[in-house]
């Protein structure tokens, strides 16, 4: 199994995409410089990333599918936001273990910028450090499928990509 990191905005969200796709293993999380960071402290704006880790078999699903799904769910050229939601938590960012995963990954932007009319600001960076969230964050969506925050920003989401 592989595993990439991505930041595209609240992670409940972005979750909540990727663990509906064949042959991924989804957990959600923080990464920075922090350690040990909480919710809270994210919140609070300690430099820490929501972000959720994708555990994935490239022989079922590449590389490549999954930034392909991820730039079709969030905004690559907004700067620490997405929609309503604003800090850096927020932030586009990919986190990768291995410079093949890189060299892969900013081809794969730039393959692709012709597709926005803004400049992609997604952050690609090694993967720093890596905090699982609380309990309460996982498979949020999953588990609380009528939370009004969820119902108006995860739907539309879903819908792009053909699920329900």
């Amino acid at each position: 199994m592989k595993q990439i990191f991505l930041g595209g905005g609240c992670f409940w969200c972005i979750e909540a995409v990727f663990e509906r796709v064949l042959g991924l293993v989804t957990e959600v999380g923080y990464v920075g410089n922090t350690p040990n960071p909480t919710y809270q402290s994210v919140c609070m704006g300690d430099g820490s990333i929501e972000v959720v880790r994708i555990n994935y078999d490239e022989h079922i699903i590449k590389l490549e599918e999954i930034l392909d799904i991820f730039f079709k769910i969030h905004d690559p050229t907004s700067l620490d936001r997405q929609g309503a939601d604003v800090g850096v938590q927020y932030r586009s960012a990919i986190f990768f273990e291995n410079v093949q995963d890189r060299d892969l990954i900013l081809n794969f932007i730039q393959n692709i910028q012709i597709k926005f009319p803004q400049p992609i600001l997604t952050q690609v960076a090694k993967l720093p450090l890596y905090t699982k969230a609380e309990e309460y964050h996982q498979h949020f969506f999953t588990k609380n499928p009528t939370q009004a925050y969820c119902l108006a920003t995860i739907p539309p989401k879903l819908k792009k990509l053909g699920f329900n």
